[in-house]
């Protein structure tokens, strides 16, 4: 019988002895490998910390002592230990259990946390508040080295240091982000991995900490030694512990960046699948094109190179015009608007779910000071991703700051010709979607002058209904346009509109004379969306809008065949709102 089997509380692992906890740690790791091939998930970091995850329960006594997880990269432990075992090993309960913290789930979880930096200002917060109440427990902070990098990490640390009373922050380091740590920190946390923590240069100390360090950090033994010394401590203190990132499984050991995070089915896959041409494979080729011709091309990461394609073997192509920031879009925006500044070439890929993070900076630092770099969003779209990766928020958080143009190209052919008008204008800051759909290619080569914006483009002029259908959701209007024609004989107009930061008025106006309904498609939030700046256009007249996209809200691993029926997102569905409307 697995040890696993025994274990439906924290209090059980207290009952385990070391010779239990260490086959324990590896029925965790049975379990998260069953789970990640089965649904997908994160693999690397989860697999690493099984033996701190136990250590911690073991010392510690949750949920009273507050246990604070960052990003949720490294929770799948803590939720096999804290009542969730099913979701790990029962292929039924998958879908109940959530990849990432989730106190509506247990009591053992505080928050709910997807994105990065953030734990130490969580857990300072309930410390701060524990405090003023007058109560008594530990409040423990567990951070990745690569969660360093986030300004807010920084924030936190230095906020946390004037406690003056409990907080506990373990620095879980197993030498990753994501992809390859880059940054000054790491200098410093390397040399003090290799002096065993004894190095005189200690960022953790001269920031206010007592430090602690454990070089085993899958040493269940080590790790229960050190917790139980600053266990009910008076101040805050750093527990650094050297962890392996993929620990027990070797692929994942030997290519952490790659077994950070795996698909359905990992175990089963073939090597030597050849890759064809996508939107990503396009745009690498658009910047190593660049670099070989020695222009001042600089392509930028936030620490999520793989969500671009942005593979090891591009990033040592690019060389010296190949930037990885860390966790720090805010920073990215800013260096981006500095290199446009002084005469480079910026383009900047982000994940449409990390664009919140930077907002003052594109409004500030960017589009106040109109630097034109370029800006590319990955992923936009309504998914049926957990709540905390949502990219449906891009359009509004974007296209309406001054200055900023936004495109949303719907094939290959306008993609590049975005791409290089952005790269080449020097006036604005230009951000692209990049299509979150398979290519879609013309064949015909897209001539377009972007310079003259917000100039919409009439791929079949009709009557009674114009459909304007953006970026992802052009072949939705494309549907849609057939599907009345077939069954009220409606010709519709079909524009697809190129811009999400502008109205075309002229052809807007022009629609008055010979159409009744307007019907706007884009594939994220209504609120504050391109669709209302239709809307508004239309508010002293008597053209009728209907505005297509998702509501405000956050769902949380909702299929998307349940949200574009609730959203009316379906051809048949919008058919019937347009009989509805014109009789």
């Amino acid at each position: 019988m697995q040890i696993l089997d025994r274990i439906n509380s924290p209090s059980d692992v207290k009952k385990l002895s070391e010779q239990e906890m260490n086959a324990l740690a590896q029925d965790i790791r049975d379990g998260i490998m069953k789970r990640v091939n089965t649904i997908g998930g994160h693999l690397g970091p989860d697999l690493g910390i099984a033996e701190a995850t136990i250590a911690l329960h073991y010392v510690f006594d949750s949920p009273k002592d507050k246990i604070v997880f960052d990003v949720s990269h490294q929770v799948y432990p803590h939720k096999m230990l804290t009542g969730r075992k099913h979701g790990f090993l029962n292929p039924e309960s998958y879908s109940q259990i959530s990849g990432y913290s989730n106190p509506a789930e247990s009591e053992h979880d505080h928050f709910v946390i997807g994105h990065t930096s953030t734990s130490v200002s969580l857990a300072t917060g309930m410390a701060k508040a524990r405090d003023v109440k007058g109560e008594n427990y530990n409040v423990i902070a567990l951070i990745g080295d690569g969660s360093l990098s986030g300004g807010e990490a920084y924030e936190g640390f230095n906020n946390a240091a004037e406690l003056g009373t409990n907080i506990i922050i373990i620095v879980n380091d197993n030498e990753m982000s994501i992809a390859p740590n880059h940054g000054g920190l790491y200098k410093n946390l390397e040399e003090l991995r290799r002096t065993n923590g004894t190095a005189q240069n200690n960022v953790f100390k001269a920031i206010g900490f007592e430090y602690f360090y454990v070089e085993e950090g899958n040493n269940i033994k080590s790790l229960i030694e050190t917790f139980e010394k600053v266990k009910n401590i008076n101040h805050p203190v750093v527990v650094h512990i050297h962890t392996l990132k993929g620990k027990g499984y070797k692929p994942a050991e030997d290519d952490k960046e790659s077994y950070h995070w795996q698909l359905p089915g990992f175990l089963e896959q073939k090597d030597g699948c050849a890759e064809g041409e996508s939107y990503n494979s396009i745009t690498k080729d658009f910047l190593l094109n660049k670099k070989e011709q020695k222009e001042p091309v600089v392509a930028i990461t936030a620490a999520t190179p793989g969500v671009f394609g942005f593979t090891p073997d591009f990033r040592d192509k690019m060389g010296a015009n190949y930037t990885d920031v860390g966790i720090a879009e805010e920073h990215a925006i800013a260096y981006a608007s500095g290199l446009a500044k002084n005469g480079a070439k910026p383009v900047l890929a982000l994940m449409s779910s990390f664009v919140q993070r930077t907002y003052d900076q594109m409004s500030q630092d960017l589009a106040l000071n109109n630097s034109p770099a370029t800006v590319l969003i990955y992923w936009g779209g309504i998914s049926g991703a957990d709540m905390t990766h949502l990219c449906t928020f891009d359009i509004p958080l974007i296209s309406n700051i001054p200055n900023i143009v936004y495109l949303a190209p719907t094939n290959k052919e306008e993609y590049l010709a975005m791409l290089e008008w952005a790269y080449n204008q020097t006036e604005h800051p230009v951000f692209i979607r990049v299509p979150a759909t398979p290519l879609v290619s013309t064949g015909i080569k897209d001539t377009t002058d972007y310079s003259i914006l917000n100039k919409f483009k009439v791929i079949n002029k009709g009557e009674k209904v114009a459909i304007i259908a953006a970026g992802n959701f052009f072949t939705l209007g494309q549907q849609v346009k057939e599907e009345i024609k077939n069954k009220f004989n409606i010709n519709a107009t079909l524009i697809n509109p190129c811009y999400l930061t502008g109205v075309d008025e002229e052809l807007l106006e022009g629609l008055k004379k010979s159409h009744n309904l307007v019907i706007t498609l884009e594939d994220g939030e209504i609120d504050g969306g391109f669709g209302e700046k239709i809307t508004r256009f239309y508010g002293d007249s008597d053209m009728k809008v209907l505005n297509y996209g998702a509501r405000k809200e956050f769902t949380d691993r909702v299929s998307l065949d349940e949200l574009y029926n609730r959203y009316h997102l379906k051809k048949e569905l919008i058919a019937e709102d347009i009989q509805k409307i014109l009789g």
